[in-house]
């Protein structure tokens, strides 16, 4: 039942963004149906990914060679291979240009936030050197940045063993202490935008809920009032209904008292003949 779990949550993240609920309802079913209801609840409780992440995944069934390549580069950089600086910068901007291609082919739109997002989140699951605690090309949710500074590959301790064996030399360890430290500190900067883009988002939408409340409360109290008035209305000509009825009736009665004077005068008149 596990292999059939796992295989479940792969082809629920390989789905289209937009049939991600359908796929997620149909998936619980067959899992129910082939008796892992404890598969079914772990899978109905997955959230649908944002569409950075959803690329992410796409990426990774996609394109494989080019991130083998990003995975690789990373795990030299760990290393404190200096030297594969260059080949992560490659594997990345390769990822960019496919997840502009994949996004535009399923019919999303290709904005630089949502790519800056997607290279943030290709960067720190590069770092990491896996997409633990998700399955491979099953991600969740966003990663936080990660910078190779923070990641075991300090620069002095790489500056020590490239003297040591003669990989490199001082100048070009600089040059890529260099660059280390400015990719480092532009995923930094990434970071504060995006946790300042998500801070904006949720001002915004807590705005527009009390607009709503705000929206609801002032109709509510439109349509109370109407229905108030309609109320008042209805009683008012219930009323006078009723009083037209006892006039009906009243003008009724006097019809039938002046038939029967008219036919008693008739009667009358009849036998006069």
């Amino acid at each position: 039942m596990a292999a059939k779990y796992d295989e479940a949550v792969i082809a629920l993240y390989r789905a289209p963004l937009e049939t991600f609920v359908a796929e997620r309802k149909r998936l619980v079913s067959e899992l129910k149906a082939g008796g892992d209801k404890a598969g079914a609840t772990r899978l109905a409780g997955l959230a649908r990914p944002p569409i950075s992440v959803w690329a992410v995944n796409q990426l990774w069934w996609e394109a494989r060679e080019a991130f083998d390549e990003l995975f690789a580069a990373a795990a030299r950089l760990r290393r404190g291979d200096l030297g594969a600086t260059h080949a992560h910068r490659d594997a990345m901007t390769k990822l960019r240009t496919r997840a502009e291609t994949v996004l535009t082919a399923a019919g999303h739109a290709t904005t630089e936030a949502t790519l800056r997002r997607i290279m943030t989140d290709l960067s720190a699951v590069a770092a990491a050197g896996t997409f633990d605690p998700d399955p491979p090309g099953a991600l969740t949710g966003d990663r936080e940045p990660v910078g190779f500074d923070v990641i075991g590959m300090a620069a002095p301790e790489a500056t020590s063993r490239a003297d040591d064996d003669k990989r490199t030399n001082p100048k070009e360890t600089e040059r890529a202490n260099a660059q280390i430290g400015k990719e480092a500190g532009a995923l930094r900067r990434e970071r504060k935008r995006v946790e300042e883009e998500r801070r904006r988002a949720e001002e915004a939408k807590r705005r527009k809920s009390e607009e709503e409340r705000a929206r609801k409360r002032a109709e509510r109290t439109r349509l109370e009032a109407t229905v108030h008035r309609a109320k008042g209305e209805l009683d008012r000509r219930m009323r006078d209904a009723e009083r037209l009825r006892g006039e009906l009736a009243e003008v009724e009665k006097t019809i039938a008292q002046a038939r029967a004077g008219i036919a008693d005068l008739e009667s009358r008149l009849s036998g006069l003949d």
